[in-house]
């Protein structure tokens, strides 16, 4: 298949913003996240991805911080174009109050100021994965 990356460079923090509505069944917790990426080099240096996110209520402004950052890092398998998986973050909190029907803003970086990133080519960021957890069993 062909890739569809956004490539954050080695020598300074990149951002891209996306947003998602979350099901009425999610509990408005803490949530988690793992990061699927790849590499353009053939070694094994290592990436720091971060994840911060703000919830957005109807009829609120869209003008407001972002919550705290959660950190994840991984390390390059050894071959260019290999899949990386990150593990599962730690549990953080999205910034804002958060409310059934809510629009939630993220922000995913590459954050080269960590001590694990020393990768010195681009960090090819493929998708992410979301876990939260729900108190209802659907979203009537």
């Amino acid at each position: 298949p062909d890739m569809q990356v956004m490539d954050f460079d080695a020598s300074a923090d990149e951002h891209a913003q996306f947003q998602i509505a979350f099901p009425k069944s999610w509990n408005e917790g803490q949530i988690s996240y793992q990061v699927y990426w790849t590499t353009t080099a053939t070694d094994t240096d290592g990436v720091a991805w971060g994840l911060q996110g703000v919830s957005v209520s109807d009829n609120a402004t869209i003008d407001v911080a972002y919550g705290s950052i959660e950190i994840v890092t991984d390390d390059a398998l050894g071959a260019a174009e290999d899949l990386c998986v990150t593990a599962e973050s730690s549990a953080f909190t999205i910034g804002g109050t958060l409310a059934v029907n809510d629009l939630v803003f993220f922000r995913i970086f590459r954050d080269v100021s960590d001590s694990n990133d020393d990768m010195a080519e681009d960090a090819r960021l493929i998708g992410i994965k979301i876990f939260f957890t729900t108190d209802a069993a659907n979203d009537a």
